[in-house]
């Protein structure tokens, strides 16, 4: 037997080689398990000497007042203030939150779903790496509340709050447009991301509408993602580029830093999402901000909702972005 009563539920799981839902289903007698796997867990549990707290599971039959959040990346400006704003939200109504960070890992979010199951949480507000991973509508299953955030999730159970991606991206492309560039270039996001192919999709869509060729680079939703995704742009001679999110706006900026070029006399720049620092840089960067006060304010009322009984029908809600004009750019000559 092990000598280390304070293990974790995760810990255990881990060296089981299954989900913390997993081993909380088999110990709690939660929900469906193949007997190969319950046993398995009951003599990884037995050898590793896990006692649970009784006290703790306990209350966590009696549901507790938790909403988790589960987000792509807590280092992105746009989603620290979603964090802080659900928090502000939850907290003012009785709820606490427990945030999980996925860093764009599907295995991690599979992991930190699983670990919001085993806490029998009231709700949770995601932002998918995986929209559909099926530990999602397990929580579901479970009882647990589920709100889409900025991306939705498969699962037609969920809620969804959502920015008006495609419309944003074409206003962006459209002024361009209307300030005579013909050669607008776009840094896209990752592969099979939502959020990512709206975007495109809204870009191409006003490129192609006003008799112009796409030109996407890929990018990663990341600073250096973004950086090499610009390179590329610029190496095709664009003279103005929208970037899909505010992080890889900052390795546009770089890159045309790099290239000794400026903003706005040598290339326009339009980015969405509108971080605190948009309005420092020189020139200030022109932006379409997502309302995110308000989109998380309606995450947690539509949590509210199903958990007070008031809806059982799925609700979507999407936000139209505000272009804010700064000087980042200018009219193009010839």
């Amino acid at each position: 037997m092990s000598d280390e009563p304070t293990l974790t539920m995760i810990q255990v799981a881990r060296r089981i080689g299954v989900s913390a839902a997993t081993v909380s289903r088999v110990l709690n007698g939660t929900g469906p398990v193949r007997e190969a796997t319950r046993k398995k867990v009951l003599a990884g549990v037995d050898e590793l000497g896990y006692r649970p707290n009784q006290l703790a599971a306990n209350l966590r039959r009696q549901q507790a007042q938790l909403i988790g959040i589960v987000i792509s990346d807590i280092e992105n400006p746009h989603f620290a203030q979603m964090v802080r704003a659900v928090e502000d939200s939850a907290y003012m109504k009785g709820y606490r939150v427990v945030l999980c960070n996925t860093d764009e890992d599907p295995a991690k979010q599979r992991e930190y779903l699983g670990v919001l199951v085993a806490e029998r949480v009231a709700g949770a507000i995601i932002s998918p790496t995986e929209a559909t991973a099926p530990e999602i509508s397990e929580l579901i299953d479970h009882g647990v509340a589920v709100v889409g955030f900025d991306r939705a999730v498969t699962d037609q159970r969920a809620d969804a709050v959502l920015p008006a991606n495609s419309q944003a991206t074409r206003i962006a492309t459209e002024h361009l447009v209307g300030i005579g560039h013909k050669k607008i270039g776009f840094v896209s996001g990752p592969v099979g991301t939502e959020t990512a192919t709206a975007r495109q999709a809204g870009y191409e869509e006003a490129a192609t509408a006003a008799g112009l060729a796409p030109i996407v680079a890929l990018g990663d939703f990341r600073v250096e993602g973004g950086r090499r995704a610009a390179d590329e742009l610029l190496g095709q001679g664009v003279s103005a580029v929208v970037v899909a999110n505010n992080l890889m706006a900052i390795g546009t900026l770089q890159a045309i830093r790099a290239a000794g070029l400026r903003v706005p006399a040598d290339l326009s720049l339009v980015a969405i999402d509108d971080p605190p620092w948009a309005e420092l840089t020189d020139p200030p960067l022109t932006t379409l901000a997502q309302p995110v006060r308000a989109m998380a304010n309606a995450a947690v009322e539509l949590l509210l909702q199903r958990l007070q009984g008031k809806r059982k029908r799925p609700k979507r809600l999407v936000f139209d972005l505000v272009f804010r004009h700064r000087s980042s750019c200018c009219l193009k000559e010839g």
